[in-house]
C-alpha cells in the first residue's frame, strides 16, 4: 500500500521553491508588484492599471505612473497607501514613494 503526502497548496510551496532555485528576491517583488496593484485598486481607482511597481529598494517604493495626473494622486495618498502596504499580506514596510513617469 502506499503513502500519501498530505496535499498542499501551490502558493504554500513557492517561497521555498523560489529559495531553492535562487529566484527568492524576484518571487518577493512579483508578490509585492501583485499587493500594490490590489491596494491602488481598492484606495486610488482612478489609478488602477495606470501604475506599476517596478522595484523596492533603499527603503522605498519605486512606481512608475502612465500620466502626470495618477503620479500626484499617489503622491497625495502616498501615506496611506505606505501603510496598507506595510500591512497586507505580500507587502513591505517602506518609509518612502518614489514615483517616475513612463517614457513614452
Amino acid at each position: 500500500m502506499s503513502r500519501r503526502r498530505p496535499m498542499e497548496r501551490v502558493g504554500d510551496l513557492l517561497p521555498e521553491t523560489a529559495r531553492h532555485l535562487g529566484l527568492e528576491h524576484e518571487y518577493r517583488l512579483a508578490r509585492a508588484a501583485s499587493t500594490w496593484t490590489a491596494l491602488v485598486g481598492e484606495r486610488v481607482p482612478a489609478a488602477a492599471g495606470a501604475c506599476r511597481l517596478m522595484a523596492v529598494e533603499g527603503g522605498a517604493v519605486i512606481v512608475e505612473a502612465d500620466a502626470p495626473i495618477v503620479a500626484q494622486e499617489l503622491r497625495l495618498r502616498a501615506p496611506e497607501l505606505l501603510a496598507a502596504f506595510a500591512d497586507a499580506p505580500g507587502g513591505i514596510r517602506v518609509g518612502e514613494l518614489r514615483i517616475r513617469m513612463r517614457r513614452a
